[in-house]
Order: C-alpha cells, then sequence, then structure tokens
C-alpha cells in the first residue's frame, strides 16, 4: 500500500538552510588566514598542515568568487571583499566559540577561551594597562580580543553587543533595551584641552561664550545631524555651543594630535590626558561651568547574566575599573 504522505525524495534530501551545506570548519580556517595572511602560519597556527589549509583556500575562494589573499610585493594582502568580511568571520567565531564554550562551570585558569570586548580608545587607554594584568594573572591560557569602536554606535548596538562579550561605552538612549544590562564602572571629568600659547590659556578667566567662537577638535561627531550622540558634543549642546568643528576623528587618543601647535580647542576627558605620553605643550583648562560626568558602563547581553565565565569576565572589568581609584 502506498504512503500517500511521504514526501518525494527531492524535498526530503533539501536542506532546511544554507547551513547544512557549509563545512563549518573553513569559518576557523578563514580566521586564521585572515589573521596570518600566510598560509604557512595560517596551518601552524590551526595544527594541521599546510595542504590543507591551501586546499580549504581554494574552496573558499570558489565560494566567494574571490582571491580573498593576493600577493603584493611579496606579501600577501586582503581584497576589498576580504576585508569587509573579516570582522564578521572574527564576530562568527566568538560567537560559536561562546556557545559551545558554556556550561555550569567555568576554571579561568584553565580556559582557553577567547573573550571579546568591544570599547573606543578611550577606556582602552584608561582602563586597558589594569584589565590586561588581571587577565593574565587570572586567566593565563585565555585570549582577549579588543574590538576598538571606530564611530559612533548606531541604532542597532542591541544586535552588536549580543554578538560579543560585553562594551565598555557611556549609557545612550538607544542602549536602555530590554534584552541589555549594564553596571557602572568609572566617571571621568572633561576638560578643555589647549596648545600653550592659546589665547584663553593666558585669560585670567573665560566663559561659555569665549569657547563657542574657538574652531573645535571633536571625536566621534556624525556629521548627519545636530546634535550628535557622541558624549563631546552632547556636552557642547548642554552649554549652549554649536561649534566650528575644524576637525573631526573617530578617535580619543587622535585628538591631542590635532590640538597641538594650533588655535583649536577640545573637550577630553581628564585621565585620558593623564594617562597619554606625548602631550608636551598642551594644557588643560576647567571648564568655566559643571559638565555632566562621563560616566563609563559595561554592557551585555542579559542571557548571559548566569554564564559562570561572564560572570568572571564582568567582575574582572569591574575590579579593573576600581583599580583606577577616584
Amino acid at each position: 500500500m502506498t504512503d500517500r504522505t511521504r514526501l518525494p525524495a527531492t524535498d526530503r534530501a533539501r536542506p532546511t538552510s544554507q547551513l547544512g551545506n557549509l563545512d563549518l570548519n573553513l569559518l576557523v580556517t578563514l580566521r586564521a588566514l585572515f589573521r596570518e595572511r600566510n598560509v604557512t602560519r595560517a596551518a601552524r597556527r590551526l595544527g594541521v598542515t599546510q595542504p590543507a589549509v591551501s586546499a580549504a583556500l581554494s574552496r573558499l575562494r570558489r565560494h566567494f568568487g574571490d582571491e580573498l589573499l593576493v600577493r603584493v610585493q611579496g606579501a600577501y594582502v586582503l581584497t576589498p571583499l576580504a576585508t569587509q568580511v573579516s570582522g564578521q568571520v572574527e564576530t562568527v567565531c566568538a560567537a560559536a566559540e561562546r556557545l559551545f564554550a558554556t556550561g555550569s562551570a567555568f576554571e579561568p585558569a584553565a580556559s582557553r577561551r577567547e573573550f571579546t570586548l568591544l570599547m573606543a580608545d578611550y577606556p582602552a587607554t584608561v582602563l586597558g594597562p589594569v584589565l590586561s594584568r588581571l587577565f593574565a594573572d587570572e586567566a593565563p591560557h585565555a585570549s582577549l580580543h579588543l574590538q576598538l569602536v571606530r564611530e559612533t554606535l548606531g541604532r542597532d548596538v542591541v544586535e552588536t553587543i549580543s554578538l560579543v562579550d560585553g562594551m565598555v561605552s557611556p549609557p545612550l538612549g538607544h542602549f536602555r533595551t530590554p534584552g541589555v544590562t549594564s553596571r557602572p564602572l568609572f566617571e571621568d571629568r572633561w576638560v578643555c584641552l589647549v596648545s600653550e600659547g592659546h589665547p584663553l590659556a593666558a585669560a585670567e578667566s573665560f566663559g561659555v561664550a569665549d569657547l563657542a567662537g574657538q574652531p573645535w577638535v571633536v571625536p566621534y561627531h556624525r556629521d548627519d545631524g545636530y546634535p550628535s550622540a557622541a558624549p563631546a558634543t552632547r556636552q557642547l549642546s548642554a552649554l549652549g555651543i554649536r561649534p566650528h568643528i575644524a576637525v573631526r576623528v573617530e578617535s580619543y587618543r587622535a585628538v591631542p594630535d590635532f590640538v597641538a601647535g594650533t588655535r583649536r580647542v577640545a573637550l577630553v576627558p581628564d585621565r585620558l590626558v593623564a594617562a597619554l605620553p606625548g602631550t608636551h605643550g598642551l594644557l588643560t583648562l576647567d571648564c568655566p561651568v559643571p559638565l555632566d560626568p562621563l560616566a563609563e558602563h559595561l554592557w551585555w547581553d542579559s542571557g548571559r547574566d548566569e554564564d559562570p565565565a561572564h560572570c568572571w569576565l564582568r567582575d574582572l572589568v569591574a575590579r579593573a575599573a576600581a583599580g583606577l581609584g577616584p
């Protein structure tokens, strides 16, 4: 008797997802190739033979329809497509490692897990040295992947947080979303940064009107409306200043370089100036009116609240922040 409910063979064999047709081990090889930009070194990192990595690279090239790695003047460089997807490869591999490392117990001293934190270069500069020492002491075999924010965080920040172990950032309105948890880390005060010899440096006092007429260096200012979500320009907006932005940079650490030797002025976190070498010829001045402090928080996906590895990492970051002092 014929079973009329049985699916045709072609339908039974059809995968329910494109993942069914993919060898996910290729992702690990692709990450190693992007990191090493060399087949031999990638094979050594993976613990496999060079022909195996060469064969995987050939499959990857066919899949993407792109060379991915090309030789230029004796060295391999990433193609534009490889550059575009390299960050996604890191994120996907890190997410997969977190998924399969999830368990009821976690031993930092024995773990070989890679943790990913996302932050701008300001908290990385201030928090990094203490965090690095604690991480090395407590998890000597684990690794830390620090992703630097290169532009103002957009509205997809919740999805971004879900793909990393944590993010250090000041609170923004669109962060307050179900599914995201945070804890405060440290605060900093804003100071005005100018070159020695700037008229404001010689003035006995100055006010908001004096600041308003200056050319500004501003980090992370998005040029698609005003006020910007960037912390420095939000403070300027609170002062009623819509600055003439002479230099816009995607970095806090670059701000002093574009202030030095000029008539420009900037608002910068006080801890950053103290942590940076090479600020000779620059002065910090107190703002003419009090500004809201810059409050850095640690943000993470609420689904990881009880994960032992994430609990350890969050505690580690908090202890590093506490080590900064007032």
